[in-house]
């Protein structure tokens, strides 16, 4: 009797919660994770069901007729701090670029796959779906070209002030000396705008705030095919240093309203609607769990320290940004959340779950 009033319950919250259109591409394991995760099924007792991690290789992947995603490897043991994805965009005379990924070494990689895909075509227009180094850090080694972005966007990579003006070597990251500076955007955008590429049609849809204050999603329709920049993780998790979570989630329920197929994440393999549910999931429950802290009074740190994510909680990442997303909705909840980083807060939290993690 028990388990038939759980089940009626979840079909409740997920009505409440969610679309039609997004309920039926939820599983139910994902509807419950999804529905515990904004406090609509109480407390009841659920236990996590943790997946494997998959690992991904490294590859430009054509998803359509001139249409590539950069995928770049990762999964457990897989280094994956500034391991991003990139895109590609095959037009009548050129090539349009979607991200230039986070390390010389990576774009050099990237810019040598696009040229055996597509011999022959220059490199012609540059669309960055925000500001995050890991997604620009390779503009100095592309051509002199028009780069899109949002406006933010823009802003905020003229405020970033990198250590030196070269890159020092580093193993698979830099063989040093490539120019590390910033190159910021020579076109800037608002609203939806967009992009002609031979047959075709490149939409870029500002999706603010999000991931930053600045992201871009970039859409092609005819192949129903997305790439969404960081407010897509794919078995990673999302980290909210610039970001918003309660808007991200309503980024996340615009996308899967989209007519969409093929989702390339910023960070993690390509996949659809149902891994960026997942990944919704996941900052449905981190805001719930740390309402209920926020509310007690519990410090940030103190709330990490007690934090459990079910099955996220093995998640790339999911540990190292337990601060860093704390206090980001801790700023959230108490209204003083503005697009810059926390540092000093993020500091105190780190060192406050140090201690408690150390003295037991």
């Amino acid at each position: 009797m028990a388990a038939c009033f759980i089940e009626r319950k979840i079909r409740v919250a997920c009505d409440i919660a969610f679309p039609h259109t997004i309920r039926c591409m939820l599983n139910r394991r994902q509807a419950l994770t999804a529905a515990t995760g904004i406090g609509l099924l109480g407390r009841w007792p659920i236990a996590a069901q943790t997946a494997a991690i998959p690992h991904w290789p490294t590859e430009l992947r054509q998803l359509a007729p001139g249409v590539f995603a950069y995928i770049q490897a990762g999964g457990p043991g897989v280094p994956s701090v500034s391991v991003s994805n990139a895109g590609l965009v095959v037009a009548a005379d050129h090539l349009l670029v979607l991200d230039t990924l986070g390390a010389p070494i990576h774009a050099k990689n990237f810019i040598a796959a696009a040229k055996k895909a597509v011999p022959g075509k220059p490199f012609g227009q540059i669309a960055l779906t925000h500001h995050h180094t890991d997604h620009i850090v390779g503009l100095p080694l592309f051509p002199k070209v028009d780069i899109v972005a949002h406006q933010y966007c823009r802003q905020a990579m003229l405020d970033i002030k990198f250590p030196s003006p070269a890159w020092p070597k580093q193993d698979g990251w830099a063989d040093g000396g490539e120019p590390r500076v910033v190159i910021p955007p020579t076109t800037t955008i608002r609203e939806k705008t967009t992009l002609y590429c031979g047959d075709a049609v490149v939409e870029l849809i500002p999706v603010v705030p999000a991931h930053t204050f600045g992201d871009l999603i970039v859409y092609l329709p005819q192949h129903k095919i997305l790439f969404a920049g960081d407010v897509g993780f794919f078995w990673v998790a999302p980290f909210l240093n610039n970001g918003h979570a309660t808007k991200w989630i309503e980024a996340c329920d615009r996308i899967l309203d989209m007519d969409v197929d093929v989702i390339i994440p910023g960070h993690g393999p390509a996949g659809g609607k149902k891994e960026l549910a997942e990944m919704q999931g996941y900052l449905r429950l981190f805001k719930s769990e740390a309402r209920l802290r926020f509310n007690q009074g519990i410090t940030a740190g103190k709330a990490c320290s007690t934090m459990k994510l079910g099955k996220y909680d093995n998640w790339i990442g999911a540990a190292d940004r337990l601060p860093l997303n704390m206090v980001r909705l801790y700023a959230e909840f108490d209204g003083t959340l503005t697009p810059a980083t926390d540092t000093e807060g993020v500091r105190k939290a780190t060192e406050e779950l140090t201690a408690l993690r150390s003295s037991r």
